[in-house]
């Protein structure tokens, strides 16, 4: 069995001896070296050729954001980084993302983190599954798109109020600024989106999708009003629902227990959707692990009215929540990350 090789990356040499122990200890991972900042993780990586490297955001001489960002242009390596919890660390995390991270653990308890065993599990486990993520989809051009084979059954329900949602989880902050940006201000329906991500952080996610889209981008509030041309994102540690009061759409949030470990999960904000009678509803699925959104979607689909549209295998950092909406033979349309927002446009 080839061991996944991994470089640590952190300027403390408390937090790189509690991180090696704990990567040390699966027998499917090997520690090869680590680095004290972030040109030291560049140097590294070019020579040693890691198979992943975990990257603390803050450090000196050159931090998380700008090596992530030097290594996949040059020597792309799936990148973990690892976090505080401040407002600063999830703003960072989430450039470190969009600089080409593709996943990242909240440290407990700030930079150095003495409880670090409470993530040791989530950490093992990134570490193994995004050894096999895809890297090169940012060079992946739009190969195809499918035609869209259900346009005669939508016009039907042409006179149907519109609402659009979207499930993602791993590698979905950088695919939702590729799908949301795209989006014009005119955009005749709400967005509700699913990020798996920890409380605090998706506040930072909304605030930056809303400096960069013609939508307006927030985090969702218990009980909010929804509006068309607003893209609402479930907030951290939340589960979001939707309902209907007097003719108009609202969202709710709950602290109820996790579904298939996630919270918020992308089942419950489908399945709400699925009781809304007088909607026309595109549903998306994009990058992520596990199958969390397949249930749902079966849902929506018994419920009608509704196009399922799957992110293609090409453009996902891991194809798995858009795999397994494919299996279940409900999905209506495959489509390449860089055509999901028109393709969103054309079934509105």
């Amino acid at each position: 069995m080839k061991q996944i090789r991994v470089l640590i990356v952190d300027d403390s040499a408390f937090m790189r001896k509690l991180i090696k122990e704990f990567l040390s200890e699966d027998p499917r991972i090997k520690v090869i070296d680590s680095a004290r900042n972030g040109q030291e993780a560049i140097d590294k990586t070019l020579k040693l050729k890691p198979d992943v490297v975990t990257m603390d955001v803050e450090m000196p001489i050159l931090n998380g954001i700008e090596a992530a960002r030097t290594i996949m242009e040059n020597c792309p390596v799936p990148i973990i980084m690892l976090s505080s919890t401040t407002k600063v660390g999830a703003e960072n995390t989430i450039l470190a993302m969009e600089a080409g991270a593709i996943d990242f653990i909240a440290k407990p308890s700030g930079a150095i983190s003495l409880d670090l065993h409470k993530v040791r599990n989530s950490l093992v486990e990134k570490v193994i599954t995004s050894s096999k993520a895809n890297i090169a989809t940012k060079v992946a051009r739009a190969p195809y798109h499918h035609e869209n084979k259900i346009q005669k059954s939508v016009s039907k329900t042409e006179h149907k109020n519109k609402l659009v949602l979207i499930g993602t989880s791993t590698g979905g902050p950088r695919a939702l600024q590729q799908v949301i940006t795209k989006l014009p201000l005119d955009l005749d329906a709400p967005v509700v989106v699913v990020q798996h991500m920890p409380a605090g952080f998706t506040r930072s996610l909304a605030d930056r999708l809303n400096s960069l889209s013609n939508v307006a981008v927030k985090e969702a509030e218990d009980h909010e009003l929804l509006q068309k041309g607003y893209v609402y994102i479930a907030p951290g540690g939340f589960h979001v629902r939707l309902y209907e009061k007097m003719g108009r759409l609202y969202v709710s949030l709950h602290k109820d227990d996790p579904v298939g470990g996630h919270r918020p999960a992308v089942n419950v904000l489908f399945r709400s959707a699925s009781k809304l009678k007088d909607y026309q509803k595109v549903a998306v699925i994009m990058t992520g692990m596990g199958s969390d959104g397949t249930e749902g979607i079966i849902d929506l689909k018994e419920a009608g009215s509704t196009v399922v549209i799957a992110e293609a295998e090409e453009s996902c950092i891991v194809y798995g929540m858009p795999k397994a909406a494919v299996l279940s033979k409900k999905v209506d349309e495959v489509v390449h990350l860089e055509s999901i927002g028109s393709a969103i446009q054309n079934h509105l």
